[in-house]
């Protein structure tokens, strides 16, 4: 769209612009310039102009929109992310995408869902204006063994997205949430294609919801013990936009890098996850146990130790796990 070509050329500027100058680049009217930075202007962006300097851009909102997006990410990478308002799922609208043959690495990302879902069912709180929603399309070769464990190693790429974002790295819980302060701050939902004849993958949708710039009332009175923001846990209000563009770094980067180094990711999931070390309850089905939780197995399970000394590890597709003393 033409105006989030033009915000991209006054940020990219830092000063002022003219009018030609911006037209001439775009290809379009001094019209359709006007009407860009009007229609900038209404979205809360501080414009100033000026006879024969043209037009500079004072401050903007933190709003996440493709125009944002673009301006830190660049044309070519934008072709395939998708930026809405508002979806009923990220996971949803992006499955729909790949069964069409969307390419690896589409992306699509949204200011609200509607629809949000976790692991087992369980709604994922997605409202307006204060948190990151995005999905990423992953198409892994092999089988669904060979690719079970891509969550733990998104937990890793976002914690690494959060920390260039705001300067704050979360701990994980087993397998798939992001703690800072014992709160719960993302959770990942992986969902995954297997073609029935072969058995073979044909692609991976990643979901991950970030609480941003909530405060502790913006939660529900039953979520305020363990739901938390980077807000919460940083001080200050957070860009949406320079988060959701360092998450898209972070997938390419998880793209490039799945299954080959295996190893430094299992490294460094094992320094960030939080369970190992605490006494957890292990969920499957209607059965409940207690168990201490010992370490990260060599797949990214959880070891745990049951009170009878024997020793399981866990798979992340099959068990709940909560910790006994706090989220964690």
């Amino acid at each position: 769209m033409t105006k989030d070509k033009v915000l991209a050329i006054l940020k990219s500027e830092g000063g002022y612009v003219s009018g030609e100058k911006i037209s001439g680049a775009l290809g379009v009217s001094r019209a359709a310039v006007n009407a860009a930075i009007k229609s900038l202007r209404d979205e809360g962006y501080e414009i100033n102009s000026s006879t024969n300097r043209g037009y500079e851009l004072a401050a903007g909102p933190n709003i996440l929109t493709s125009g944002e997006l673009l301006c830190r990410l660049g044309e070519a990478r934008m072709e395939r992310v998708v930026c809405l308002d508002t979806v009923d799922s990220t996971n949803t609208h992006l499955r729909l995408l790949a069964q069409n043959g969307a390419p690896e690495g589409q992306i699509v990302v949204s200011n609200c869902q509607t629809g949000g879902r976790g692991r087992l069912g369980r709604p994922f709180l997605s409202p307006p204006d204060v948190g990151v929603y995005m999905s990423v399309l992953l198409r892994p070769e092999g089988s669904p063994a060979e690719t079970a464990n891509i969550t733990a190693w998104t937990a890793e790429a976002v914690c690494g997205a959060v920390e260039a974002a705001c300067g704050i790295r979360p701990g994980i819980k087993w397998v798939n949430d992001l703690i800072l302060d014992r709160r719960k701050t993302a959770g990942i939902l992986t969902e995954m294609s297997v073609e029935s004849e072969s058995g073979s993958v044909q692609y991976v949708v990643i979901g991950v919801g970030v609480n941003v710039n909530q405060q502790e009332a913006d939660f529900p009175p039953e979520l305020r013990n363990i739901a938390g923001s980077l807000r919460m846990a940083s001080g200050g209000e957070v860009s949406r936009a320079d988060l959701a563009a360092e998450m898209v770094r972070s997938f390419d980067a998880l793209i490039m890098d799945f299954p080959n180094e295996r190893e430094g990711c299992l490294a460094v999931y094992r320094r960030d996850c939080l369970t190992p070390g605490n006494r957890v309850l292990i969920r499957r089905g209607d059965t409940e146990r207690e168990a201490f939780a010992e370490g990260i197995g060599d797949d990214f399970g959880l070891v745990v130790r049951y009170d009878d000394g024997v020793t399981e590890t866990l798979s992340s597709g099959e068990v709940s796990v909560r910790g006994l003393l706090g989220y964690v």
